[in-house]
């Protein structure tokens, strides 16, 4: 089990094969973060396989895995977009797209062999690609006078916080962020810190 702050994804891309009774099924997999994305990664995948009878896929999104889609393009209802989206789900993984193709070697599989069929061609995909561990991290802007300067840089040490941008004048400004699982604790930090302004950003 992770921690609430830690996710999974995948890193680049990769292909998985599987073969049965001369069909033959190609699995791509992808790093994707958002649906326009995943729009992208389809039309290069549909450009590329022109002459398979179907593309299915499956896709999940965003650290809490609320965006979830799946298609069987045209094969029996629930015999591909679900077995591919398992294993997906099977690995603990977001923000990953997974498309597999099937050019059709003129023996129907069945239902049965059309679920295993994309599952393992998903599966090889995915064997086949880097997975990395990813954190939920809040960004906020610190705001104070550059007499202060000592002071927020210290506790960004630290608390070993990244900086993401900064505004170094009379009145500066630098936008950090933290682990969700450490953010409260930063925040009585610097709420102690009577000439510090911290500021809520976004969730990234």
């Amino acid at each position: 089990m992770h921690p609430n702050d830690t996710f999974l994804e995948v890193a680049g891309t990769s292909k998985g094969y599987f073969k049965d009774k001369g069909s033959k099924f190609i699995g791509y997999a992808f790093a994707v973060s958002t649906e326009e994305e995943v729009k992208q990664r389809m039309a290069s995948v549909k450009k590329q396989e022109y002459a398979a009878r179907h593309h299915c896929y499956a896709y999940i999104l965003k650290a809490d895995k609320s965006v979830r889609r799946d298609s069987d393009d045209g094969e029996p209802s629930n015999s591909a977009g679900k077995p591919i989206l398992g294993q997906i789900i099977s690995r603990d993984l977001t923000n990953t797209l997974v498309v597999v193709v099937r050019c059709f070697g003129g023996v129907k599989l069945g239902v049965c062999g059309l679920i295993n069929a994309y599952r393992l061609a998903a599966s090889d995909a995915l064997d086949n690609i880097e997975i990395k561990k990813c954190f939920v991290k809040y960004v906020f802007i610190v705001l104070f006078k550059y007499s202060e300067m000592n002071n927020v840089m210290r506790i960004v040490k630290d608390l070993k916080l990244d900086i993401i941008n900064q505004s170094l004048e009379i009145e500066c400004a630098i936008t950090i962020s933290v682990r969700k699982s450490q953010s409260q604790k930063m925040q009585r930090i610097f709420a102690n810190n009577h000439n510090l302004k911290l500021v809520y950003k976004n969730t990234i």
